[in-house]
């Protein structure tokens, strides 16, 4: 009998633990599949989760990326650090862009200012100098929001692009304010940079949670591990999207002490 998993995957976070232990109990009450297992890890998917992954017995994986938008970690290190799994691995996409987040974003921001047409609505992504994904998933939902929501404008910035976290406030047009992270769990960025930039203590800015432990995001882990499901192919196939080409070419290369010789 083939047996299924679900790993949830994030970086070591200030309560990722927590996050991911709520999103993996709900899944494991669904028997979505056999088991739901969570790895986290601080700097170096590869050297801290190799051991993990080798202890994985089940014959299928469904590795889910616990973050908002691709980035060096899920490019590389994670996928190559998934190649230690001994069974198929079938690689799914960040959770940033199901619509089930646009959910999330806008109950979050409602909760702290009711959305009308005198409200700003802010969303906060951290953004690259170099990979377009963080601005692809945060201008997503924007567009989204913008369509569907009763905030009378949407905007974007970022921690490590333009438009910036600090210059926000001045592109505000409407009386009130409220910026929403998005960041799955609290990060020192959520907790501590993001509220500086934001300069929370002058006033007119409110300031919402990450997505956390909503269970919106839990159905879109389910959705992920679906449509990976529906699209698995065999081996011999060619890889059904960007991030089960990840999984087939990235691999621990001997140099860095951590590869293994193919």
């Amino acid at each position: 009998m083939t047996t299924e998993s679900i790993l949830l995957i994030g970086r070591n976070t200030r309560n990722a633990h927590e996050v991911l232990e709520a999103h993996a109990d709900r899944l494991s009450r669904r028997d979505v599949v056999d088991d739901v297992e969570i790895a986290t890890y601080k700097r170096e998917p590869i050297r801290e989760l190799k051991a993990e992954f080798e202890r994985i017995s089940a014959d299928t994986v469904y590795a889910v990326p616990m973050c908002a938008a691709h980035s060096h970690d899920t490019i590389n290190g994670i996928p190559a650090a998934l190649s230690y799994v001994s069974g198929d691995v079938n690689y799914c996409e960040p959770l940033g862009q199901s619509p089930a987040v646009t959910e999330v974003l806008e109950e979050n921001g409602a909760s702290m200012v009711p959305a009308s047409d005198d409200v700003s609505l802010i969303l906060v992504g951290f953004g690259s100098s170099s990979k377009p994904y963080h601005r692809q998933t945060t201008d997503y939902h924007a567009a989204r929001l913008r369509e569907q929501s009763a905030y009378g404008e949407v905007l974007t910035c970022y921690l490590l692009q333009n438009p910036t976290v600090e210059c926000v406030r001045y592109n505000t047009t409407k009386n009130q304010s409220v910026a929403v992270p998005l960041f799955l769990t609290r990060t020192e960025a959520t907790e501590s940079r993001i509220p500086d930039e934001l300069e929370l203590a002058r006033g007119g800015i409110e300031y919402a949670d990450p997505l956390g432990e909503h269970p919106r995001i839990t159905d879109a882990v389910h959705a992920e591990v679906e449509k990976q499901r529906a699209l698995a192919v065999d081996d011999a196939a060619s890889p059904s999207s960007f991030e089960e080409q990840l999984n087939r070419t990235r691999r621990p290369v001997a140099t860095d002490g951590e590869g293994i010789r193919r």
